[in-house]
């Protein structure tokens, strides 16, 4: 990681629901949640299902507003930043992608330029230039999607797609990368393509990567640090190792676990602990 703050994220409330006054802490979905997010880390937001992970990432790419605190990014206060200004530094790559139309995959990936022609005057229905044309065959070949270009997005693979995905997110030139579920709905290989994918565009591009994921191990492996949420607080922020510890886990989770290292990079190992086998022919 290098020095300098992307994210200041400073005492956020959010609450789906606004009923006149707020009668108890029950009623916030993100309570009075503060973090930093340093240049080049890579920061995996780890909790149960409800806990607000998906709606913080929302709210860092401005898709949602806070009722209260500040989100700062790259110094300037998101609240005061038009929409493309906030999407030409950081890209959302969501969980489940809707594809109504039958785009081809350069066609998607070209979607990623909306952001940048909003501002150049040239208007959102506007043709795709050589620049918008280049930065999408690049972003295609790095994702390993470029044969694929002519192909409908409903005709390949969900591994396929979501490569297909992040291209377009790069496509917008983001400084920022917010994931969430990035490896849901995909077999292991593809999983762990993903991941790495991610970590080298981190490292050899100095993006920085915000994901959410329900899979322990996998951000254990990948992410610079955790933090673990819990009923929109932050229990815990720290390297895996840190945050990845069996007392907090089972508090937050409600069941055993188990964590040790892992045994080719010594980074934490969570699992469940195995049926007694005193009962296991009962």
């Amino acid at each position: 990681m290098t020095g300098g703050m992307v994210y200041e994220v400073r005492d956020v409330m959010f609450q789906y629901a606004h009923h006149g006054e707020t009668r108890g802490r029950q009623e916030w979905h993100l309570h009075r949640v503060s973090f930093d997010v340093a240049h080049g880390e890579v920061l995996g937001i780890i909790g149960p299902n409800g806990s607000g992970k998906t709606s913080l990432l929302k709210l860092l790419a401005r898709l949602l507003r806070p009722h209260a605190g500040t989100i700062r990014l790259f110094g300037s206060d998101v609240a005061g930043m038009p929409q493309d200004e906030v999407a030409r530094m950081a890209a959302v790559v969501p969980q489940e992608s809707h594809h109504m139309f039958d785009y081809t995959i350069l066609e998607t990936v070209l979607m990623g330029r909306f952001p940048h022609r909003l501002t150049s005057g040239l208007g959102l229905f506007s043709w795709e230039g050589e620049e918008d044309l280049r930065l999408a065959h690049e972003a295609m070949e790095e994702l390993d999607v470029l044969q694929l270009a002519d192909r409908s997005i409903h005709e390949v693979s969900g591994g396929e797609r979501q490569r297909a995905v992040i291209a377009r997110a790069l496509t917008q030139e983001p400084r920022v990368l917010l994931l969430d579920e990035p490896t849901a709905f995909l077999d292991l290989n593809h999983q762990v393509e993903i991941c790495r994918i991610l970590r080298r565009l981190n490292e050899q591009r100095g993006l920085t990567v915000v994901l959410v994921s329900h899979d322990l191990n996998m951000a254990s492996q990948y992410c610079d640090r955790l933090m673990l949420i819990d009923n929109g607080e932050v229990i815990r922020l720290g390297s895996p190792d840190v945050v990845l510890q069996p007392d907090v886990l089972s508090g937050v989770y409600r069941c055993a676990v188990m964590v040790d290292p892992h045994p080719v990079t010594g980074l934490p190992r969570v699992t469940l602990p195995g049926r007694d086998k005193s009962t296991a022919s009962r």
